[in-house]
């Protein structure tokens, strides 16, 4: 995070710290009227986008696993499994 120099008197003149990763770390006066950036660099969530594409592939995903579930192999295997399950004497 951006830390404002408290020594300063006006706004135009406080000082930014920029993160030791930065480079070219070194105290920079922001332009008068504006505020430096809450942060620089990592990008730690999703974005619009990245959601769109992760909804559309769960959903590709989703209609797939349909299909396949509700084949008719798949619904005689399934009927056969808890046909077997069901006729188990204990």
């Amino acid at each position: 995070m951006f830390a404002p120099d408290r020594t300063s008197s006006s706004p135009s003149e406080t000082a930014v710290h920029l993160p030791p990763e930065v480079p070219g770390a070194a105290a920079q006066t922001p332009p008068a009227g504006r505020r430096p950036m809450a942060r620089v660099g990592s990008d730690g969530g999703m974005t619009t986008a990245e959601y769109a594409v992760g909804t559309v592939a769960a959903c590709g995903f989703g209609a797939v696993l349909y299909k396949v579930v509700t084949s008719d192999q798949v619904a005689n295997l399934l009927s056969a499994v808890i046909r077997r399950a069901l006729a188990t004497t204990f």
